[in-house]
């Protein structure tokens, strides 16, 4: 995930917490996929709207939305 994130925003901060452990029993932690808070600040977020912010978060992640990220928790802000 932080691989993936700081290839495409070159952040200026990047932070990661792994929340699985306050989901235990959930369905989607039963099935291996994690609970993921992220707060990122990046200038390539210099215009965008909150929406467009997670959406980009969400297309940098890719593949890992569906196999390994059950819930993700955003805070993406623009220097």
């Amino acid at each position: 995930m932080r691989a993936l994130l700081e290839a495409a925003f070159a952040p200026a901060l990047l932070e990661i917490a792994d929340d699985s452990h306050k989901h235990a029993g959930h369905s989607g932690g039963a099935q291996g996929h994690g609970h993921f808070s992220v707060h990122i600040v990046s200038a390539a977020f210099t215009g965008m709207s909150p929406v467009a912010r997670h959406r980009a978060v969400y297309a940098a992640l890719g593949e890992m939305m569906q196999t390994d990220i059950h819930a993700l928790a955003i805070r993406a802000e623009a220097m």
